[in-house]
C-alpha cells in the first residue's frame, strides 16, 4: 500500500489505493486503508475539484457554445478543451496551457511560458502529436488568449470548429477546469521552480505520468492511455 501511495506521487487517496491493491489480487476495505495511511502518516495531496468564479479578460464574440457540455465523446480527438493556469517560477508568475481530449481525458498538448497570451496557446496546440485534422471541436472559455487571429488561423487551417463557453460560466468548460484543479494540487502545490526550463521539464514528466500511469475515476480507474488501448481492442 505504501509503495502504491509513493508511486502515485503521494496523490492517491483510499479509493484509488483500494483499486490498485485489488489489481494485485488483494481485497482491503477503504476503512482499513485509511487507518494504515493515518498510522504511517500518509496524507494525500489530492482534493476534490471545486469550481471558483474568477474574473479574467474576455471577448464579446457572438460564437456559441457548440460543445454544449457534451463532455463524453466516443471517439478520440473529436473534441478538445483547453485552459491555462499560473505557476510561480523564481518569484515571477509563469503560465501553463493544456489541451485535453474529452474522449479519454488525455493531455494531448501543453506549453509553459512567461506570458499569458496567444503564443502560449499556439505552442500548446503545436505540441499535439496526433492528426489535427481529426479534431472537430475546440472548446475554451472567452479569454482573449484563445480567441484571436493567431488561433483562428490555426483552427481554420485544420477546419476545426470553434466553441466558446457562455460568459462567466466555468461549468461550460468543466473538464478543463477540473483537470487544472488536479494539476494545481498534484503538480503545482508545494513546488518551487527556479526557471522556465525546470518548469517545462517537470511538466513534461508530470504529463507523461498523468497520461500513462495515473488512474482516473471517470475512466473506470485506468489511465487515459490504457482506456484508449482498451477502446482500440474493442474496435478491432
Amino acid at each position: 500500500m505504501i509503495d502504491i501511495f509513493q508511486a502515485s506521487r503521494q496523490n492517491y487517496g483510499t479509493r484509488k489505493i483500494k483499486v490498485e491493491i485489488k489489481k494485485r489480487g488483494l481485497i482491503v476495505s477503504r476503512r482499513r486503508i485509511g487507518r494504515i495511511m493515518k498510522e504511517q502518516g500518509l496524507v494525500s495531496t489530492y482534493t476534490v475539484a471545486q469550481f471558483k468564479l474568477h474574473s479574467k479578460s474576455c471577448n464579446e464574440s457572438e460564437l456559441k457554445n457548440e460543445l454544449n457540455r457534451n463532455f463524453d465523446q466516443e471517439e478520440e480527438m473529436t473534441a478538445i478543451v483547453s485552459d491555462l493556469t499560473y505557476v510561480r517560477v523564481n518569484q515571477k508568475w509563469h503560465y501553463v496551457c493544456i489541451f485535453v481530449d474529452l474522449f479519454n481525458r488525455e493531455i494531448v498538448g501543453y506549453s509553459a511560458g512567461l506570458n499569458k497570451d496567444a503564443l502560449l496557446v499556439y505552442r500548446a496546440f503545436a505540441s499535439i502529436k496526433m492528426d489535427l485534422h481529426k479534431i472537430q471541436i475546440f472548446h475554451t472559455d472567452r479569454g482573449n488568449e484563445f480567441k484571436n487571429n493567431l488561433i483562428d488561423n490555426a483552427l481554420k487551417t485544420f477546419n476545426i470548429q470553434r466553441s466558446l463557453s457562455m460568459k462567466g460560466c466555468p461549468y461550460d468548460n468543466a473538464v478543463a477546469e477540473a483537470t487544472f484543479k488536479i494539476i494545481k494540487t498534484e503538480f503545482v502545490k508545494g513546488r518551487q521552480f527556479d526557471s522556465l526550463e525546470e518548469l517545462t521539464i517537470e511538466l513534461q514528466d508530470y504529463v507523461h505520468w498523468y497520461n500513462h500511469i495515473r488512474i482516473h475515476g471517470t475512466l473506470g480507474y485506468v489511465s487515459p492511455i490504457d482506456y484508449k488501448l482498451e477502446h482500440l481492442k474493442k474496435v478491432v
